[in-house]
């Protein structure tokens, strides 16, 4: 699905140096960016971590 996301100009080139330093695309480092915010407010990414969650099972850190 595609989705469009308007950032400010310093934004958008802070988001290029970073993503030229990582070598990463926008989207490697948007879908970074998300998946950190879902975890952060403990929504599960897929169903296994759903399956985990309704479980009670903690997931190990790595």
């Amino acid at each position: 699905m595609r989705k469009l996301i308007a950032f400010d100009d310093e934004t958008m080139a802070a988001l290029t140096r970073l993503g030229r330093d990582r070598m990463a695309t926008i989207q490697d480092l948007a879908d970074e960016a998300f998946a950190d915010l879902l975890k952060k407010h403990d929504v599960p990414i897929d169903l296994k971590d759903a399956l985990r969650k309704s479980a009670g099972v903690r997931r190990k850190k790595s």
